[in-house]
């Protein structure tokens, strides 16, 4: 008799995958709010933003954190959860300024910039996805 050993994703693998489709998420949000979305996963060698969009003459640049909800909706800390937003730290923060400050000075157009987050909260079993905007955190 063989045995085969069932290959199941690592926590690492399996938090990408999330990251990718609440990613995917974000943009369709982002697009159906109007912006035009110019990039995503933009990596420079001090960081990287996960989406760069523009709506108007302000270009965002838009982090976005993803955690599963069975819940349909949002995590708060009363139901147990965590606000995803809480792990965009200081250190996230100056990256992103980083490349944010770096992607503007090759713009010829004089237009103004920001950072936001985007909370999506993923329910797989239904196919749904919420999501929460935070507008100009830094």
């Amino acid at each position: 008799m063989i045995h085969a050993k069932l290959m199941l994703p690592n926590k690492k693998e399996e938090n990408k995958r999330i990251g990718r489709i609440g990613e995917g998420i974000a943009q369709k949000f982002l697009e159906n709010k109007g912006f035009f979305v110019l990039a995503r996963n933009y990596k420079r060698k001090f960081g990287e933003v996960d989406i760069i969009a523009q709506k108007g003459r302000v270009v965002h640049f838009v982090e976005v954190k993803s955690v599963r909800s069975t819940q349909g909706g949002d995590v708060t800390r009363e139901n147990g959860g965590y606000r995803p937003e809480e792990l965009v730290h200081p250190g996230k923060m100056r990256k992103i300024s980083m490349v944010a400050n770096e992607y503007m000075a090759h713009k010829p157009e004089n237009l103004d910039f920001q950072i936001d987050v985007v909370a999506v909260f993923i329910d797989e079993a239904r196919r749904i996805g919420k999501c929460r905007f935070s507008e100009n955190v830094n």
